[in-house]
């Protein structure tokens, strides 16, 4: 087993337990601590207790790897791989008590994210991908949609409060004028997760962090989709715009794109 797919391996264990954990702690929200870390933005101790599992783990087996989480501080490695944690994501819905998050981990080498694990506890749903070895779902291989125009498929539109609100009005205007259905679930990395299971078409959004979407950006090119390029640098230290799409739509749904944000001085495309 090479190192790859000895992480890979590694990280389904560890996301699998991490995910029961947060599935235990949902089912006792009643003794959930909320903090506000700004507009439908909020951090529980749920969030910070499964990344600390993850964090753990990882650190007891490959104290040499880069660590970037959502909750908690980087940790620098010497190895040449970086782990990208989001502990849940989706914690509006978890605290809320609606299904709609997951337990997120990527792996990236060399500027390319080489595994990718998403796990919704709640649907008992893994997604699973290793660069060059397709995606995966329970153990079924994933396909992307084969839908070739906006009309006969549902887009996921997602939003950041980091940019000005007219941007993603603007790409619904877009999308409803062609005919088109939109979906925002309250979680991008599950989302995109649905592009790559062909439930969803496409999904865009202005602004997204790393431990969003790096892993289900690789389930979605995996599974036959593609997606907007983007620096890995920049993408982990600041995060950045994604736009993906199922072959037959994605140069339309970039288009619309493009033209929904190019008033965003922040939001160049990585």
């Amino acid at each position: 087993m090479d190192a790859i797919q000895a992480r890979h391996a590694f990280a389904r264990d560890i996301v699998a337990g991490a995910s029961q954990t947060a599935l235990t702690l949902f089912h006792d929200r009643d003794h959930l601590e909320i903090e506000v870390k700004g507009l439908q933005d909020w951090v529980s101790n749920a969030d910070k207790s499964v990344e600390k599992q993850i964090r753990a783990a990882l650190l007891d087996t490959y104290p040499d790897d880069a660590i970037v989480g959502e909750e908690h501080g980087s940790v620098d490695g010497d190895s040449g791989y970086t782990w990208v944690i989001d502990p849940i994501d989706g914690t509006t819905n978890f605290v809320n008590g609606t299904p709609g998050w997951c337990v997120v981990l990527a792996c990236v080498q060399e500027g390319q994210t080489v595994s990718a694990v998403v796990c919704d506890p709640v649907c008992n749903e893994t997604y699973t991908a290793v660069r060059g070895q397709g995606a995966w779902l329970n153990g079924r291989r994933l396909s992307v949609s084969s839908a070739t125009s906006l009309s006969s498929g549902t887009l996921g539109v997602g939003h950041s409060n980091r940019v000005p609100a007219e941007l993603s009005a603007a790409m619904l205007s877009k999308l409803l004028a062609r005919q088109g259905l939109y979906r925002r679930g309250g979680s991008g990395a599950l989302d995109l997760a649905y592009v790559a299971a062909g439930r969803l078409i496409g999904y865009v959004e202005p602004h997204m962090n790393a431990w969003d979407c790096l892993a289900a950006l690789l389930l979605i090119e995996e599974a036959g989709g593609r997606i907007m390029s983007f620096d890995m640098r920049r993408m982990i230290d600041h995060g950045g715009r994604v736009v993906t799409g199922c072959v037959g739509v994605f140069e339309e749904v970039s288009a619309m794109a493009a033209e929904a944000y190019e008033n965003s001085a922040k939001e160049d495309a990585v």
